[in-house]
């Protein structure tokens, strides 16, 4: 049997920070599809990559009519992949969508969205997780400060940096209604934070994280360093980000509602192994342990 050796400790007895071990850019930067060479090379640098309008405004309309329609259905909201505000009891985010729902499914095998996987990681991708976010106004919680890599990494069993995060907004991003706010350049470190994993971590971190959040004093430096980038943009734009880029957003006190779907591709190069830093691993619902290539 081969042991993996780990690259990124973390849910130890303190806070480690280590740079990082592997390319940001799997690709070459000529290599052929929908993102620029210089666009490539903004991403390596940064870890996202806006896209203005990745869908037009008939294709909004259609994916967010599905997603009303799949928040609204009693079904769904009783299945284990709904997950809801714990104050509201309104639905936070639904996971598995291009499984539950054949027009997210096309969503994920548009070449416009698969193949800027494809070109930042360098190979064929499968889908590690996709969920729609729902923030609607007056209340809806906010996602705090986090690596989405170190959950995967401990939680999930990705052994490297070799995955990549889509973002596409469904409605308005303003600046005022809990957009994705990311540190550019804090990809290139990776943050081990303190503490161990509680057994069924999902549960309670999909609503509220506890497990796999950094210090105050490593947020602050991070933020000195690197800055904040706030995402703002129409219904189909999309921002593109590397999985180790600090990144969260806040709570939504207005009254215009913030929905996105959300689609992280993952190397087939890059299958999950078992959890680096927790008792099992989380349901497949959450981290899939289905590699197939998206064709």
């Amino acid at each position: 049997m081969t042991t993996l050796t780990d690259l990124y400790p973390s849910r130890g007895a303190t806070e480690v920070s280590v740079p990082r071990q592997d390319p940001v850019l799997w690709g070459a930067p000529d290599a052929p599809g929908p993102i620029t060479g210089s666009e490539l090379l903004a991403y390596e640098r940064d870890g996202f990559l806006p896209v203005e309008e990745l869908l037009d405004e008939d294709e909004v309309a259609v994916y967010r009519q599905e997603l009303e329609r799949i928040v609204t259905d009693p079904a769904i909201r009783a299945d284990e992949r709904s997950i809801v505000e714990p104050k509201s009891l309104e639905i936070r985010s639904v996971f598995e969508v291009h499984r539950i729902s054949e027009i997210f499914a096309r969503l994920v095998r548009d070449e416009r969205v698969v193949g800027r996987a494809r070109q930042i990681l360098g190979s064929d991708v499968y889908v590690h997780q996709s969920r729609i976010n729902v923030k609607p106004g007056f209340g809806a919680s906010g996602f705090y400060w986090h690596s989405d890599f170190e959950t995967w990494h401990a939680e999930d069993g990705l052994p490297n940096m070799r995955t990549v995060s889509v973002s596409i907004a469904l409605t308005e991003n303003y600046d005022t209604n809990g957009g994705l706010m990311i540190m550019p350049g804090s990809h290139r470190t990776f943050l081990g934070c303190a503490g161990s994993t509680p057994k069924d971590n999902y549960k309670q971190s999909l609503q509220m994280q506890d497990a796999g959040t950094p210090s105050d004093e490593a947020l602050t430096g991070f933020a000195t360093r690197h800055g904040i980038k706030l995402f703002t943009g129409r219904a189909g734009s999309a921002t593109w980000f590397d999985c180790n880029c600090m990144h969260g957003s806040g709570d939504n006190i207005t009254p215009f509602p913030r929905s996105n779907v959300f689609i992280v591709f993952n190397s087939v190069e890059n299958a999950a192994v078992e959890p680096f830093a927790a008792p099992v691993r989380r349901p497949d619902f959450i981290g899939a342990r289905d590699f197939t290539p998206v064709r």
